[in-house]
């Protein structure tokens, strides 16, 4: 047993994990990546040999995406090191950079109005609101429970997240629609979007919730998650300003690097731009 992955590594794995600080989300997706390697282990003993045979199995098969992989061998790494297991572990695979979004999933503000319309005409006003407050704060959905009835009222929110604080200011138009949300819902205090028991909504149910406006839209399911949102916001307010350090100080980014990726151009957009130039001659 000296060299498996057991319950009890895992769970130790997990609180190391949480004392470091990790967001629930990224603790969950460590664990959901790691079962997929103690599944392939099957009780057998880790080994450089193993990791290997585990990684080209990953490739092989056919299933996964190279980012997908990755994040399973990130998993793995991060526990090899956490059990000081450390000639175990196994490189990523290379990949290059993007530059530009997929048309696929570049979510529109014709989509977003779609869904935000379709959310009001089904009778899900909460998720209505909540889909404005996303998009019109650039906030994380993790971030969503700071948004109380105080916030509201004061129309700025202290958000805390990954050891920063920040202000997140609202828009005047938000900050009407919310009141009257708090007003009709005869809330007093804490989350705005909460459960019937006053609990913050989990983010498993507001991606749900979303997903199930595709069926009714005709948006590709794809381009509807929450952080696609943030992302709307991030290229509006850059369209506008084109300011990208004042753009990651209201994302929240640390470097402005990971800011750049939210800004990026959709292949549509480019090839769009590409015609415009009008360097291919025409009889």
């Amino acid at each position: 047993m000296k060299y498996q992955i057991t319950e009890k590594r895992m769970k130790d794995f997990e609180e190391q994990l949480y004392s470091e600080e990790k967001q629930q989300a990224t603790v969950e997706k460590y664990l959901r990546d790691l079962k997929k390697l103690a599944d392939f282990a099957d009780g057998r003993e880790l080994s450089k040999k193993l990791m290997v045979e585990y990684k080209e199995t990953l490739k092989s098969s056919g299933e996964y995406k190279t980012r997908s992989i990755n994040s399973y061998l990130v998993a793995a790494n991060r526990f090899l090191e956490f059990m000081g297991w450390y000639d175990f572990r196994v490189k990523t695979f290379k990949i290059q950079k993007e530059t530009f979004r997929s048309s696929e999933r570049n979510l529109t503000k014709k989509d977003y109005w779609k869904l935000v319309g379709m959310a009001g005409k089904l009778g899900n006003a909460r998720l209505a609101f909540l889909i404005q407050t996303i998009c019109a704060t650039g906030l994380r959905v993790s971030e969503l429970e700071m948004i109380t009835v105080s916030a509201v009222k004061k129309g700025v929110a202290h958000i805390y997240c990954k050891g920063k604080e920040r202000e997140v200011f609202l828009p005047h138009s938000l900050r009407k629609k919310l009141m009257y949300y708090i007003a009709r819902n005869k809330l007093d205090n804490g989350p705005v979007f909460r459960t019937a028991k006053g609990k913050p909504l989990d983010r498993s149910n507001i991606w749900k919730e979303m997903k199930s406006l595709c069926k009714h839209t005709g948006i590709n399911p794809k381009k509807v998650f929450p952080h696609n949102l943030r992302h709307l916001f991030a290229r509006t307010y850059y369209e506008m300003s084109r300011d990208i350090g004042k753009l990651a100080d209201i994302l929240g980014h640390n470097s402005i690097e990971t800011t750049r990726i939210y800004i990026r151009a959709s292949s549509g957009e480019h090839i769009k731009q590409l015609d415009d130039m009008g360097l291919v001659f025409s009889q």
